[in-house]
């Protein structure tokens, strides 16, 4: 039986396969003869390279080290140069933290113009372009980027110099009046005798035999330990920027935020007087070392970048230091008596003339606004601190800078000296307190202070003329306070607990903050004695009576209170 007859397309597909068949086994054929050719090639090019390096008597081994060697060196390389750029970012990083922009989104866009950068990018807003600022800011201070406009090439000076090279900020100095030179004659006569007097009083204290010694700062512990809240009182229908004690611990003098002032006296908290003058708020507060038997009693500063001068017998200012282009945030005597300080907004402090109500200095130094002033007890030195994080010790009898207080990450708020003269302490918006010690041009020691920002904090300076057989028995010169040897003397005869209190001048340090809590803290180990919890909100200063019987503190809360031992 015969087979059907295939149709004509389908003696065409059988066609197609056959001849696509044979396409394949022809391309097979012929990729197989290629790579049998390449081996061959391959073989003799290795035999070749093999003769000619036996021949030339080439070490293979000692190449390959060579070679591992070099991709060791390259990545190597490539790390070191990754750990470069990091530490360059964190460099940078730091340097923006320091940077003062403005909030201000007009002067914000016209920087970003002044620097041949755009003014706004696409989905940007106000912080997020003042982020770039500070971003391009802090590339131009690391001198990674001149930040001129694209296209833009480097001026190039005669020589051939990049003009780069000049516009590096270098120190510079301006004259100064002949008042000021005066002044810092005089300064430096008084920080002598000063200095003098402290260094007997220590050599004194080196006597003492050391069970005496461990047996009072027992003592002191305990007694701190035992503070609690004696009293509270509301001060104004605002808060209260500032306490602080009179030199003698009578009376307490508060500074609100509505402008006025008014003293109290401690420690039943009886309204004595009230003092007007300033328009905004009162931030900065300081006694005269003899206030009392001074012509001016006491200095204010105040958010109306006036600095006003008072007599605790008048209700109105008895002077006014104009200069400030900015709030006034703290004011410090100096020691003498004779000279102020102020620190301003406006990124300087300055030293007047109390008895001429003349400027003697502006000192600038600060990146951002100046917040905290205080003089040494020896009166030789100031420290300033700022929003920018960084303190600075001035010599006032040179002018110059000596130290750089860093290691702050955030704002400082607070400063203090310890009255040791070579130790202060400042607390910054991140939590912590720092000691810094002259003699080691570095801190020593940091405290974690707080849960929120530190806003205030102040050593326990001893005053002779606050113990209780000295305030109505003799009127001593607080100048001369620090000699002790009429302390030593009258106090052996009338009152052994105010000499117990007298010798624990400096020996422990008060903290505020923003967290609502006083913190006492000991000196030397730097150990928390007691957390004292009674504000609601914001406590913005603290202050300790010159006796050492009591603490104040002012808050948001618009209350101050009165902290003591248990007995009193």
């Amino acid at each position: 039986m015969s087979r059907p007859q295939q149709s004509r397309a389908e003696q065409e597909a059988v066609a197609y396969a056959k001849r696509k068949r044979e396409e394949e086994e022809d391309y097979l054929k012929a990729t197989e003869a290629d790579a049998t050719k390449g081996e061959q090639l391959l073989q003799q090019g290795q035999s070749h390279d093999l003769r000619l390096a036996l021949s030339q008597k080439v070490d293979l081994d000692q190449i390959a080290e060579v070679m591992n060697a070099s991709d060791e060196q390259a990545m190597n390389d490539e790390t070191l140069e990754a750990r470069r750029k990091a530490l360059a970012e964190f460099e940078r990083k730091r340097v923006a933290r320091t940077i003062a922009v403005p909030t201000d989104d007009r002067q914000v866009k016209m920087e970003l113009r002044k620097h041949g950068h755009p003014i706004c990018l696409f989905g940007e807003d106000a912080g997020d372009r003042r982020s770039r600022l500070r971003f391009v800011l802090s590339k131009m201070a690391m001198g990674s980027d001149r930040l001129t406009k694209p296209g833009e090439d480097k001026d190039v000076s005669m020589d051939g110099e990049s003009s780069d090279d000049n516009d590096d900020e270098e120190e510079f100095y301006t004259e100064g009046s002949e008042e000021l030179r005066q002044s810092r004659r005089r300064i430096a006569m008084f920080s002598l005798e000063r200095t003098r007097k402290r260094l007997d009083k220590e050599r004194k204290e080196c006597n003492e035999d050391l069970a005496g010694l461990r047996k009072r700062r027992l003592a002191l512990a305990q007694n701190l330990s035992s503070y609690s809240v004696c009293g509270s009182q509301v001060g104004d229908v605002r808060p209260l920027g500032r306490a602080l004690f009179t030199p003698d611990s009578r009376s307490i003098l508060t500074g609100s935020w509505s402008g006025s002032m008014m003293l109290w006296s401690a420690p039943d908290f009886q309204p004595q007087r009230t003092f007007r003058g300033h328009t905004d708020r009162v931030s900065g507060l300081s006694f005269h070392p003899q206030a009392g038997s001074a012509s001016v009693d006491f200095a204010s500063g105040g958010a109306d970048n006036n600095v006003f001068l008072w007599s605790l017998k008048n209700e109105t200012p008895v002077g006014q230091l104009v200069g400030h282009q900015g709030r006034v945030v703290h004011v410090d005597h100096h020691p003498s008596g004779d000279y102020l300080g102020s620190a301003s907004y406006d990124g300087s402090w300055r030293l007047w003339d109390i008895a001429t109500q003349k400027e003697l200095l502006l000192q600038e130094g600060h990146s951002r606004e100046v917040f905290a002033l205080r003089f040494q007890e020896d009166g030789a030195l100031v420290a300033t601190a700022g929003l920018d994080g960084i303190g600075r010790v001035w010599d006032l009898r040179s002018g110059r800078s000596i130290m750089e207080l860093t290691g702050h990450a955030k704002e400082i708020f607070g400063l203090d000296w310890s009255p040791n003269c070579h130790q202060l302490a400042t607390g910054s918006a991140d939590n912590t307190v720092k000691i810094f010690d002259l003699r080691k041009l570095c801190s020593i020691y940091q405290i974690p202070a707080h849960k929120s920002m530190v806003t205030d904090l102040s050593f326990f300076h001893a005053n002779l003329s606050s113990f209780s057989e000295n305030k109505d028995k003799m009127a001593v010169d607080v100048s001369d306070s620090l000699s002790m040897d009429v302390s030593a003397d009258s106090y052996a005869e009338n009152d052994s607990s105010d000499m117990e209190r007298l010798r624990n001048d400096g020996q422990y340090l008060v903290t505020a903050s923003n967290d609502g809590m006083v913190n006492i803290w000991s000196v030397g180990d730097w150990k928390l004695q007691k957390s004292l919890a009674g504000h609601v909100g914001k406590v913005l200063s603290v202050d300790i009576s010159g006796d050492g019987n009591y603490i104040v503190s002012a808050g948001y809360d618009r209350t101050f209170k009165l902290w003591g031992p248990e007995d009193f």
